[in-house]
């Protein structure tokens, strides 16, 4: 089930307010011995953060599936993507990196418990299932809300630097797909991105310059600008290893103005990252963006444009 982005805080009775994590969603699922972790794009990622499925695995009762964001939590407590780069591209020294960068999954819905589907009972039945579900210590924790005062808990989100709130319905059940029952504001803009290509890096930074990134709409892919701020210096050998085995020698944007210079490199439109920008301007480019990191849970087709939609009461 997934939220559609407004540009307002809905209000009145019956929503409910949930922080809205900065991680990497996973449907955890336990079958008898068997546990997944599966992502938007469907793929099995328990190897990658085994700490959350051994938790999935030690739940009290049968057969569960529950609906949670996988965060690393900075000093002051707060989700950081970056930080959680660190972990989403691990391949060797796996064992390291669990120590160095701790991961916790806030369980915020179930569709399964103990072996029932609950997907028709309410949202905050689910919920309470969850709560009791997760009383124990370790990384799993249960993801609260607040059911008044949706505005101040927003700004009051948005002053501690965090992404946003998410508002839901608490008397919907759960149903897959992108739903008004629960609805997404966010403090900043920021969305997934196509990387079609790159320039080549000037002054002292090393690697690459910056990102060319757009967004499909229908067949074209959309020209958005470049993304030149936000990148993590140990990270940088790995994103230019992934953009060079991808070189094409023509520009994948079919729509909008990407720039003609020698110093570009193109790509082929696979990899997608998170960008943080302060506006869209009239000829769909984005302003001061910065980078976040990469996304290997989302699919290159299915990045579009985000338009926030005005919230219902």
């Amino acid at each position: 089930m997934l939220p559609t982005l407004v540009e307002d805080v809905p209000t009145g009775p019956g929503w409910v307010y949930e922080l809205k994590w900065d991680g990497v969603r996973v449907l955890a699922v336990r079958a008898g011995e068997d546990v997944r972790l599966w992502s938007r794009n469907r793929i099995e990622v328990a190897a990658q953060y085994p700490e959350i499925a051994g938790a999935v695995g030690a739940l009290a009762g049968g057969d569960v599936a529950l609906d949670a964001e996988i965060v690393a939590l900075d000093e002051a407590g707060r989700p950081s993507f970056q930080r959680l780069q660190r972990r989403m591209h691990v391949v060797r020294g796996r064992a390291a990196a669990v120590r160095a960068v701790p991961l916790t999954a806030y369980v915020f819905d179930c569709l399964v418990v103990d072996g029932m589907d609950v997907r028709d009972a309410t949202l905050l039945e689910r919920k309470a299932i969850v709560r009791d579900l997760l009383r124990g210590p370790g990384p799993l924790r249960y993801s609260d809300h607040v059911d008044a005062e949706g505005r101040a808990f927003f700004e009051a989100a948005c002053r501690r630097g965090l992404e946003g709130i998410v508002a839901k319905r608490g008397e919907c059940p759960y149903r897959g797909g992108r739903r008004r029952e629960w609805l997404k504001v966010k403090c900043h803009l920021r969305q997934e991105f196509v990387i079609g290509g790159y320039t080549a890096p000037k002054g002292t930074r090393a690697w690459l310059g910056s990102l060319h990134v757009g967004f499909w709409d229908g067949d074209d892919l959309v020209y958005a600008g470049r993304v030149g701020s936000g990148f993590d210096e140990a990270g940088l050998a790995d994103l230019h290893r992934a953009l060079v085995a991808r070189e094409v020698p023509s520009c994948p944007f079919t729509r909008g103005t990407p720039p003609r210079d020698r110093e570009n490199h193109w790509v082929r439109p696979e990899l997608v990252c998170e960008v943080r920008f302060t506006e869209w301007t009239a000829d769909e480019r984005i302003r001061h963006p910065v980078f976040l990191g990469l996304r290997t849970d989302k699919p290159a087709r299915g990045v579009r444009r985000e338009r926030p939609l005005t919230p219902r009461s």
